[in-house]
């Protein structure tokens, strides 16, 4: 049954609760993996290396266990460059409950400590070294990340957790050439969707129930996911623009 194929990659919970569409999806993975497309997503569903649930229309639903296996298998495709038939065997040991043949490898030591330093500190924050370690870049990059406002800390100087995924991104994007002061536009921009998704979703908080909080979130969820998809769109039009002869 694929549910139990997915019981590695999140709770018991998760593995009954598929929210995702594929372009949801997509937009999840991509502040990670900027390379992955749906066809990649389709492929790696093909090889029977993530089993998303079906609607009765036939679309693909995602849950959360399903993105965490999807990550698992693209970042062991990136940093290991382990073939399918590798991440197959890897995913299988830990649907069983088993260690990783040969080690856990960079991969999954990589996040283990990640996990571990949020752990270990118990408020989601880490350290400067621990969250440029994690991010994939030097305490340097970090620095100008802060200071050019793609970064906050706390009056500590610690990182939170959740803003790895804009670190990480930020150190793929230097990795071309492109520096934290080359990004403020990324940050601008951003302000200025959220801007706009906050005139939205405010008239509907101001209820200020559980249940109008729980649509809200789930209104959020959904222009996220749109704004998302339309910025992508737009930019993969203007670069294909650049290749026409």
């Amino acid at each position: 049954m694929p549910g139990a194929r997915r019981h590695a990659s999140g709770n018991a919970a998760d593995e009954h609760t598929p929210r995702l569409t594929i372009g949801e999806v997509l937009s999840v993975l991509r502040d990670d993996f900027p390379d992955v497309t749906i066809s990649k997503i389709r492929y790696l569903e093909s090889e029977d290396l993530v089993h998303p649930e079906r609607t009765a229309s036939g679309y693909r639903k995602f849950s959360t266990a399903d993105v965490a296996r999807l990550r698992y298998v693209l970042a062991a495709q990136r940093d290991q460059y382990l073939p399918l038939r590798v991440i197959k065997e890897h995913l299988a040991a830990l649907d069983s409950g088993l260690p990783l043949p040969g080690g856990p490898g960079p991969v999954a030591e990589a996040a283990e400590a990640a996990q571990s330093a949020v752990a270990g500190n118990g408020d989601g924050t880490m350290g400067p070294e621990e969250f440029a370690e994690a991010a994939g870049m030097g305490l340097d990059q970090l620095a100008d990340c802060v200071q050019f406002g793609l970064l906050t800390t706390d009056a500590e100087g610690r990182h939170p957790a959740a803003d790895l995924a804009v670190a990480r991104a930020a150190a793929g994007l230097a990795r071309h050439g492109l520096e934290p002061r080359h990004l403020r536009v990324y940050r601008t921009a951003a302000e200025r969707e959220a801007g706009l998704v906050e005139q939205l979703v405010t008239p509907v908080l101001r209820a200020r129930s559980d249940d109008a909080r729980g649509r809200a979130t789930e209104k959020l969820r959904e222009l996220a996911g749109l704004s998302a998809q339309l910025h992508t769109a737009l930019l993969e039009s203007r670069l294909r623009d650049l290749l026409r002869p």
